[in-house]
């Protein structure tokens, strides 16, 4: 039995009720098979449209092995290559963000337009095609202002996606926002264990008393069953469409992706220490409203998303070994807003720094524990674990389908 088919009659035949063994935390050749079949096949959010200002504005971001560069052309269009030179390999754009007029290897200075093409080859042989040796382009798309790409050659449909994000996010206007604040943390933890923690709020209260103030631990707003069932969950998402918004929960067929509209708890409005507003300057002029609470979305395996009022929070995950994870979280703003007048950046940040730093610890002693010869996977709470039990399940579909894909033979054609 390969390892491929071992992993997948573990899958196929494993408990939903209790968690994964140990193994799916810690073994390098089984993380090299998720970045294969979900990281390296699977649309990812990775920055905001406004981290692109004008033409000739990068980023750059690394995915698995891959380095990816984000660039805004002269048509204003927002594209994604490969970060790799076609000459020799080395990465294009070394700096995490900048602006140029074209993009230039540092190593032999190979040139390439905003749009990838191949402009200038310094004393190279005018025999070679230029036309053929442009930076390799990466599946790049744009929703409301959050920026998605996809490394698969054929990438999954992404007309879903964009059409349920875009309702729920467009109204935000968050294409005219600015990121105030960021930050990135290293957590020793697979990043499954990750997700799992962000699935529930059943560890919050005796873990979270900053985030507790303001976020409400209701399984349904963190789980993805029992919403409708929720009277106070009904009564808000009532309101919320009363006011033009879409708001009731949104599962896609698959499990990947969720949005909904939640309460905040008591008369709080914003993720802040005191619950009210951090930023005197509404996200959009529309929605100044705080009355709708926070729009929260989730997308496996990269992100999820809180949007208020008067700012909104990504969290992006990228998997950086089998028990290492980057999470970057950016808080952002209205373009205009300014520091020191209409917001602090410390009274903005404050309730997520301190909530990040406790999932960080808590991560890392869950992956302590999951990496024991003598762990074993106990059961969940029904009222409380099952955002993780749909964590899990899309896990298990995915990987289940990208394992016996990658295992069946090829068929020759003939011609």
């Amino acid at each position: 039995m390969t390892k491929r088919t071992s992993m997948i009659e573990k899958l196929n035949t494993r408990q939903t009720h209790v968690g994964l063994p140990g193994e799916f935390y810690t073994d390098p050749g089984l993380f090299e098979a998720e970045l294969e079949t979900i990281h390296y096949r699977e649309w990812q959010f990775v920055a905001h449209s406004a981290e692109l200002p004008g033409a000739g504005s990068f980023l750059t971001v690394q995915i698995g092995a891959y380095p990816v560069v984000l660039v805004r052309d002269a048509a204003n269009a927002i594209r994604a290559f490969h970060n790799a030179c076609r000459h020799r390999g080395s990465r294009v754009c070394t700096a995490a963000s900048g602006r140029a007029a074209r993009l230039v290897c540092p190593y032999h200075q190979w040139t390439y337009g905003l749009d990838g093409k191949l402009f200038s080859a310094r004393q190279m042989s005018a025999e070679i095609d230029r036309t053929r040796l442009g930076l390799k382009a990466v599946a790049c798309e744009t929703v409301a202002g959050y920026i998605f790409v996809c490394l698969a050659v054929e990438p999954p449909d992404f007309a879903a996606f964009r059409e349920l994000f875009s309702a729920y996010f467009g109204p935000h206007e968050l294409d005219h926002a600015k990121v105030a604040f960021e930050t990135t943390i290293i957590e020793r933890g697979n990043w499954k264990l990750v997700w799992e923690n962000n699935r529930e709020c059943y560890h919050c209260i005796p873990n979270h008393p900053e985030l507790c103030r303001t976020f409400l631990d209701a399984p349904g707003i963190t789980g993805v069953g029992g919403a409708s069932e929720d009277s106070e969950l009904g009564a808000h998402w009532r309101r919320c469409e009363s006011l033009g918004l879409p708001s009731t929960l949104r599962l896609s067929p698959s499990g990947q992706y969720r949005t909904t509209r939640v309460p905040l708890a008591s008369s709080a409005v914003s993720y802040t220490m005191t619950g009210r507003s951090a930023v005197q300057r509404a996200l959009s002029p529309a929605i100044a409203s705080a009355d709708f609470g926070a729009l929260l979305c989730f997308h496996y395996p990269s992100s999820w998303h809180h949007v208020l009022a008067d700012h909104a929070v990504s969290f992006r995950v990228l998997p950086l070994g089998p028990s290492q994870t980057q999470l970057t979280t950016k808080w952002l703003v209205h373009r205009d807003a300014v520091e020191g007048e209409d917001y602090d950046v410390q009274e903005l940040t404050a309730v997520w720094q301190a909530t990040n730093a406790q999932d960080q610890r808590i991560v890392e002693e869950n992956q302590l524990g999951v990496s024991s010869p003598a762990y074993e996977p106990g059961p969940y709470s029904a009222e409380h674990e099952g955002g993780v039990r749909q964590f899990l399940d899309w896990y298990s579909a995915t990987m289940t389908e990208g394992l016996a894909r990658a295992a069946r033979p090829e068929v020759t054609r003939v011609a």
